[in-house]
């Protein structure tokens, strides 16, 4: 095991974190309820998690306000100390969006991306401090913040990346969940009444299926944002509702309709032949 991984493994082992973890993500969670909240910072109208996108903008700010600090010399120092700025402002809304993903998580990822979110803070001070060094005039000391925040700032950044490619936080969990593209018997057409749903499988995959208006509407059983089952979930006005983090979603197509949730689940063709259910892919 690499020293970065060791690092990361002892942050996973700090149960002494669950307790305060839990009380900021049950205060982000009441912060992010409302529809138009929770579906801006989890990126559902992009159709990809905006967290991550967020990012790019203060660390490329910094970075490059270091390369300038280093060898743009003096005619350069207003672009840098813009750079410092410009990341700070960046911050707060990326920390933002980065608190709705994390209030999602649980057990090591909620641990790893509680010191993910603590060391961001502190870069943020960091350059924080930098800027007001550099408005002073003072650029020795502005610079080595700037440095220091830039380090700190690299170590978040590797724990970000642990929780995307480790843990897979936040990542499209039907990705990989292709349903079969021709005809398939699922269930028998009696066994789903007006109004009820059911959780077939569908060759290697399993749908959730309901029957409406006389009508059989079909999706993915597992929801995109975390897995959740949705099978489990409350269905309302055509749409289910995941039971573990309220991504909604529309039966009728399997759109967003709520988030977290980015990406839409996968929407299957349904018809009724022989008294059997059968259901196959919906192509673009």
């Amino acid at each position: 095991m690499n020293p970065m991984d060791s690092v990361v493994a002892a942050i996973e082992r700090l149960d002494g974190l669950d307790g305060p973890a839990s009380a900021l993500a049950g205060l982000v969670g009441k912060a992010v309820q409302p529809r138009a909240v929770r579906n801006l910072l989890s990126g559902t109208v992009l159709g990809h998690p905006l967290h991550p996108l967020l990012t790019d903008i203060p660390i490329g700010a910094w970075t490059m306000a270091s390369v300038l600090d280093a060898v743009g010399g003096r005619e350069m120092e207003p672009a840098a100390d813009l750079l410092v700025t410009v990341g700070i402002a960046a911050a707060v809304p990326t920390a933002a969006a980065g608190l709705n993903d994390w209030s999602d998580t649980a057990g090591k990822p909620r641990r790893v991306g509680l010191v993910h979110a603590a060391v961001n803070t502190v870069a943020l001070g960091l350059y924080a401090c930098s800027s007001a060094a550099r408005f002073r005039g003072n650029r020795g000391a502005g610079t080595a913040l700037g440095l220091a925040g830039l380090g700190v700032l690299t170590f978040g950044g590797f724990l970000g990346g642990h929780l995307s490619f480790a843990n897979a936080v936040n990542v499209n969990r039907t990705a990989d969940r292709t349903g079969p593209s021709k005809w398939t018997p699922v269930l028998d057409d009696a066994e789903l009444p007006e109004g009820g749903s059911r959780k077939v499988e569908a060759g290697k995959v399993t749908v959730l299926l309901y029957r409406t208006g006389g009508a059989i509407l079909a999706i993915d059983s597992v929801c995109s944002h975390a897995g959740g089952p949705l099978e489990k979930g409350t269905i309302d006005d055509g749409c289910v509702v995941c039971p573990w983090h309220g991504s909604t979603f529309r039966l009728a197509d399997g759109d967003v309709v709520r988030g977290p949730a980015t990406r839409p689940q996968p929407a299957y063709e349904t018809r009724v032949n022989e008294g059997r259910i059968e259901v196959r892919r919906r192509t673009a």
